[in-house]
Protein backbone atom coordinates (compact mmCIF):
# COMPACT_ATOMS: atom_id res chain seq x y z
CA UNK A 1 0.00 0.00 0.00
CA UNK A 2 0.73 3.23 -0.60
CA UNK A 3 -0.18 7.16 0.20
CA UNK A 4 0.07 8.79 -3.33
CA UNK A 5 3.03 10.98 -1.42
CA UNK A 6 5.75 11.41 -3.80
CA UNK A 7 9.41 10.77 -1.93
CA UNK A 8 11.32 11.26 -4.51
CA UNK A 9 11.54 11.73 -8.70
CA UNK A 10 14.60 10.03 -10.43
CA UNK A 11 15.23 9.69 -13.92
CA UNK A 12 15.29 6.01 -16.02
CA UNK A 13 18.87 4.92 -16.50
CA UNK A 14 18.68 1.94 -18.66
CA UNK A 15 15.60 0.27 -20.22
CA UNK A 16 16.23 -3.45 -21.76
CA UNK A 17 12.94 -4.39 -23.35
CA UNK A 18 12.37 -7.90 -24.52
CA UNK A 19 9.29 -10.04 -25.66
CA UNK A 20 8.90 -11.41 -22.11
CA UNK A 21 9.48 -8.41 -20.07
CA UNK A 22 10.86 -5.10 -19.62
CA UNK A 23 13.91 -4.08 -17.32
CA UNK A 24 14.36 -0.56 -16.01
CA UNK A 25 16.84 0.87 -14.34
CA UNK A 26 16.52 3.70 -12.43
CA UNK A 27 18.32 6.47 -10.32
CA UNK A 28 18.02 6.34 -6.62
CA UNK A 29 19.88 9.23 -4.73
CA UNK A 30 17.39 9.34 -1.87
CA UNK A 31 16.25 5.44 -0.55
CA UNK A 32 18.95 4.47 1.64
CA UNK A 33 16.78 1.12 2.69
CA UNK A 34 15.83 -0.27 -0.37
CA UNK A 35 15.92 -3.99 -0.42
CA UNK A 36 15.54 -6.95 -2.99
CA UNK A 37 11.66 -7.64 -3.29
CA UNK A 38 10.41 -4.47 -1.53
CA UNK A 39 7.85 -2.94 -3.35
CA UNK A 40 7.66 0.26 -5.14
CA UNK A 41 5.38 2.73 -6.86
CA UNK A 42 6.77 4.16 -9.96
CA UNK A 43 4.47 6.36 -11.77
CA UNK A 44 1.68 4.57 -9.42
CA UNK A 45 2.51 1.15 -10.50
CA UNK A 46 3.33 -1.06 -7.65
CA UNK A 47 6.81 -2.79 -8.85
CA UNK A 48 9.05 -5.58 -7.19
CA UNK A 49 12.69 -4.24 -6.57
CA UNK A 50 14.94 -6.73 -8.02
CA UNK A 51 18.31 -5.40 -8.35
CA UNK A 52 20.77 -2.85 -6.21
CA UNK A 53 23.57 -0.90 -7.20
CA UNK A 54 25.42 2.04 -5.67
CA UNK A 55 22.88 4.43 -6.96
CA UNK A 56 20.43 2.80 -9.17
CA UNK A 57 17.87 -0.34 -8.63
CA UNK A 58 16.05 -1.92 -11.19
CA UNK A 59 12.46 -3.45 -11.16
CA UNK A 60 11.05 -5.24 -13.77
CA UNK A 61 7.52 -5.06 -15.99
CA UNK A 62 5.69 -7.49 -17.33
CA UNK A 63 3.99 -7.46 -20.77
CA UNK A 64 0.38 -6.88 -19.26
CA UNK A 65 1.56 -4.13 -17.01
CA UNK A 66 2.72 -2.07 -20.06
CA UNK A 67 -0.64 -2.85 -21.74
CA UNK A 68 -2.41 -1.39 -19.17
CA UNK A 69 -0.40 1.98 -18.39
CA UNK A 70 1.62 4.07 -19.49
CA UNK A 71 5.52 2.55 -18.81
CA UNK A 72 5.60 1.11 -22.28
CA UNK A 73 5.93 4.56 -23.22
CA UNK A 74 9.09 5.30 -21.30
CA UNK A 75 11.99 6.68 -22.58
CA UNK A 76 15.58 6.44 -21.05
CA UNK A 77 16.42 10.04 -19.07
CA UNK A 78 12.25 10.14 -18.05
CA UNK A 79 11.62 11.10 -15.08
CA UNK A 80 9.54 9.04 -12.62
CA UNK A 81 7.53 9.63 -9.29
CA UNK A 82 8.75 7.10 -6.79
CA UNK A 83 6.89 5.89 -3.27
CA UNK A 84 8.12 3.08 -0.94
CA UNK A 85 5.39 1.18 0.17
CA UNK A 86 3.81 2.97 3.28
CA UNK A 87 4.64 1.99 7.26
CA UNK A 88 1.54 1.10 9.23
CA UNK A 89 2.89 4.05 11.93
CA UNK A 90 3.21 6.75 9.37
CA UNK A 91 0.56 9.76 9.08
CA UNK A 92 -1.54 8.61 5.72
CA UNK A 93 -0.89 12.13 3.86
CA UNK A 94 -2.82 11.29 1.14
CA UNK A 95 -5.54 8.43 1.24
CA UNK A 96 -5.10 4.98 0.38
CA UNK A 97 -3.49 3.88 -3.19
CA UNK A 98 -2.84 -0.11 -3.90
CA UNK A 99 -0.40 1.32 -6.81
CA UNK A 100 -2.89 -1.42 -9.55
CA UNK A 101 -3.62 0.82 -12.11
CA UNK A 102 -7.18 1.18 -13.16
CA UNK A 103 -6.17 2.34 -16.53
CA UNK A 104 -4.95 5.66 -18.73
CA UNK A 105 -5.87 8.93 -19.04
CA UNK A 106 -4.69 11.94 -21.57
CA UNK A 107 -3.80 15.04 -21.14
CA UNK A 108 -6.77 17.65 -22.91
CA UNK A 109 -5.07 20.65 -21.10
CA UNK A 110 -2.59 22.63 -18.92
CA UNK A 111 -2.55 26.14 -17.90
CA UNK A 112 -1.60 28.59 -15.10
CA UNK A 113 -4.17 29.97 -12.87
CA UNK A 114 -2.00 32.05 -10.62
CA UNK A 115 0.40 29.90 -8.81
CA UNK A 116 -1.94 26.43 -9.41
CA UNK A 117 -1.55 24.57 -12.47
CA UNK A 118 -4.68 23.58 -13.71
CA UNK A 119 -4.38 20.14 -15.57
CA UNK A 120 -7.20 18.80 -17.73
CA UNK A 121 -7.26 14.73 -18.13
CA UNK A 122 -9.58 12.81 -20.53
CA UNK A 123 -10.79 9.70 -19.10
CA UNK A 124 -11.82 6.29 -19.92
CA UNK A 125 -15.78 6.54 -19.66
CA UNK A 126 -15.86 3.35 -17.24
CA UNK A 127 -13.69 5.32 -14.78
CA UNK A 128 -15.53 8.54 -14.97
CA UNK A 129 -17.75 6.70 -12.07
CA UNK A 130 -15.55 6.55 -9.69
CA UNK A 131 -14.96 10.51 -10.15
CA UNK A 132 -16.80 12.55 -7.17
CA UNK A 133 -16.32 15.91 -6.69
CA UNK A 134 -13.62 16.81 -4.47
CA UNK A 135 -12.77 13.47 -4.06
CA UNK A 136 -9.36 11.76 -4.40
CA UNK A 137 -7.85 10.40 -7.48
CA UNK A 138 -4.05 8.45 -8.47
CA UNK A 139 -2.42 10.03 -10.97
CA UNK A 140 0.95 8.77 -12.00
CA UNK A 141 1.27 7.77 -8.18
CA UNK A 142 0.37 11.22 -6.63
CA UNK A 143 -2.47 11.62 -4.55
CA UNK A 144 -5.02 14.65 -6.13
CA UNK A 145 -8.38 16.39 -5.19
CA UNK A 146 -10.71 16.40 -8.46
CA UNK A 147 -11.56 19.85 -8.43
CA UNK A 148 -14.55 19.87 -11.13
CA UNK A 149 -16.00 16.96 -13.46
CA UNK A 150 -17.72 16.75 -16.63
CA UNK A 151 -19.45 13.74 -17.17
CA UNK A 152 -20.23 14.45 -20.78
CA UNK A 153 -16.71 15.09 -22.05
CA UNK A 154 -15.29 12.29 -19.69
CA UNK A 155 -12.72 14.88 -18.47
CA UNK A 156 -11.76 15.95 -14.78
CA UNK A 157 -9.98 19.00 -13.67
CA UNK A 158 -6.99 18.85 -11.46
CA UNK A 159 -5.19 22.00 -9.73
CA UNK A 160 -1.78 21.33 -8.93
CA UNK A 161 -0.40 23.49 -6.09
CA UNK A 162 3.46 24.59 -6.21
CA UNK A 163 4.98 22.15 -4.11
CA UNK A 164 3.77 19.12 -5.59
CA UNK A 165 4.77 20.66 -8.98
CA UNK A 166 8.12 21.05 -8.29
CA UNK A 167 8.43 17.65 -6.03
CA UNK A 168 6.75 15.50 -8.87
CA UNK A 169 7.55 15.10 -12.62
CA UNK A 170 3.65 16.24 -13.32
CA UNK A 171 4.82 19.59 -14.13
CA UNK A 172 6.82 18.47 -16.85
CA UNK A 173 3.55 17.16 -18.65
CA UNK A 174 2.49 18.44 -21.50
CA UNK A 175 -0.89 18.32 -23.42
CA UNK A 176 -1.36 14.38 -25.49
CA UNK A 177 0.85 12.80 -22.54
CA UNK A 178 -0.40 9.70 -20.98
CA UNK A 179 -0.97 9.44 -17.32
CA UNK A 180 -1.52 6.47 -15.11
CA UNK A 181 -5.40 6.73 -13.36
CA UNK A 182 -6.28 4.72 -9.95
CA UNK A 183 -9.41 5.44 -8.96
CA UNK A 184 -10.47 5.68 -5.05
CA UNK A 185 -10.17 2.12 -3.56
CA UNK A 186 -13.29 3.05 -1.18
CA UNK A 187 -15.47 3.82 -4.05
CA UNK A 188 -14.42 0.87 -5.98
CA UNK A 189 -15.19 -1.34 -3.13
CA UNK A 190 -18.66 0.49 -2.43
CA UNK A 191 -19.24 -0.16 -6.46
CA UNK A 192 -18.64 -4.07 -6.62
CA UNK A 193 -20.53 -4.44 -2.97
CA UNK A 194 -24.14 -2.73 -4.89
CA UNK A 195 -23.85 -4.42 -7.84
CA UNK A 196 -22.76 -7.82 -6.85
CA UNK A 197 -25.99 -9.45 -7.27
CA UNK A 198 -26.85 -7.43 -10.63
CA UNK A 199 -23.38 -9.26 -11.77
CA UNK A 200 -25.01 -12.60 -11.19
CA UNK A 201 -23.01 -13.02 -7.50
CA UNK A 202 -24.23 -14.73 -4.58
CA UNK A 203 -24.28 -15.07 -0.94
CA UNK A 204 -22.49 -17.66 0.88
Amino acid sequence: MFTGLIEQTSPVLFINKTSALTELEIKNTTFDDLNIGDSIAVNGVCLTVTKLEEQSFFVEIVNETNKITSLSELRNGDLLNLERAMRLEQRLGGHIVSGHVDGTGVIGGIYNDGDALVITVECPRELMKYMTLKGSVTIDGISLTLFDINLENNTFILNIIPETQSKTALGQKKQGDIVNIEADMMIKHIDHLLNFEKAGGTHV
